[in-house]
């Protein structure tokens, strides 16, 4: 949520008078192509062929005027906008676990989300003493912190701590399980740190590696995996369906219907009932109801009372008792050796299977 009674930050207006400071046109350039202040961000290469001049000395431009523009905020010269931005930065950061991504901090800052708006608001982070800047590489986002809490490598290393605790609990857990283990304060803090991985993911107040399903879904069928493991038994689809729609799936468009044709793909769904769906971890076998009577007879090596075959039978599928009757019934590999007793025709049962 953006700071309350807070007026909003004209980013546009602060990288303009920024650059405004720096006297020649070209290094005014090189900065805001390279930050994508105004338009995409650019490469080395690119500049210098605009410019025309050679990547190492576009490299070389753009260090020293970061240089001039950092010692200018440093010695609280008259850099306009740097010291406005820092608090701001630094009061949503304290409130907030002390680190967070760039994009999290645009909306906090009350600002439309958009690439334009991060890249101007790291640039300004990149110039506030207070704060120090993760640049986005592939194992972290692009994300800020309070300089004196963590520098950048300390907040990569905090980071790497968690993925480590993470990695050692082998599942998906809420954040105070690794938070001690990462050496990091507070859940406040660990979470936030988190939130920078690109390696981790969170749903539903669980943590885990990206590449766990249960923490980071990526299609429709491992979504109905979360929806069934967070309900902890068996789900009509149409219930499912629902489920997904009203999560915090980022993509809860899917019809009924898709989410009916992935549970019948899927294996570790298991078919209960019509239209009746469980998880094949919870125990939960394929087959007709005559399968799994079979198999209740097959493990008993003998005779069963129906009632007792009927109360086996329902631990395995969701139907009713006279579906259970019918099958011991009509079926001709269950033999009735005793008044409403039981056993498998084991002859009968081979020629079916």
């Amino acid at each position: 949520m953006p700071e309350q009674n807070a007026k909003v930050l004209n980013t546009e207006q602060a990288v303009t008078d920024i650059l405004g400071t720096i006297d020649r046109e070209r290094e005014r350039e090189i900065i805001a192509r390279r930050f994508g202040l105004f338009d995409r961000r650019e490469t080395l290469e690119q500049i210098g062929e605009l410019l025309g001049i050679t990547r190492e000395r576009v490299r070389q431009l753009e260090k020293a005027v970061l240089v001039r523009l950092k010692t200018a905020a440093e010695q609280g010269s008259s850099l306009p906008h740097v010291k406005e931005v820092e608090v701001r930065l630094v009061s949503i950061l304290q409130t907030n676990g002390k680190a967070a991504r760039v994009s999290d901090l645009v909306t906090r800052l009350g600002l439309e989300n958009t690439k334009l708006e991060q890249a101007r608001v790291a640039f300004l982070a990149q110039l506030c003493p207070g704060v120090a800047v993760i640049e986005e590489d592939d194992n972290h986002y692009l994300a800020v912190g309070i300089a004196s809490e963590h520098d950048q490598a300390a907040m990569k290393a905090h980071v790497s701590n968690l993925v480590g605790a993470i990695k050692e609990q082998g599942k998906p857990v809420k954040i105070d399980k690794v938070t001690a283990p990462a050496k990091i304060a507070d859940t406040k803090q660990a979470a936030a740190l988190a939130s920078i991985s690109k390696q981790l993911a969170t749903l539903n107040e669980l943590w885990g590696l990206v590449s766990w399903p249960t923490v980071n879904p990526k299609n429709i069928r491992d979504k109905i995996y979360v929806i069934l493991k967070e309900n902890g038994k068996h789900m009509h689809f149409n219930e499912i369906a629902a489920a997904i729609k009203t999560s915090d799936f980022k993509r809860r468009d899917v019809t009924t219907q898709a989410i009916h044709n992935e549970l019948i793909k899927d294996k570790r769904f298991v078919l209960i009932g019509r239209g009746i769906y469980a998880l094949k971890e919870w125990g939960y076998k394929k087959g007709t109801v005559a399968d799994i009577i079979t198999e209740v007879l097959r493990k008993e090596d003998g005779a069963l009372h129906r009632d007792e075959i009927v109360k086996r039978v329902l631990e395995n599928r969701y139907v009713k008792e006279t579906t259970i009757l019918l099958n011991l019934q009509g079926k001709p590999q269950f033999k009735r050796v005793a008044k409403a007793t039981y056993t498998l025709d084991e002859v009968t049962a081979g020629n079916q299977a």
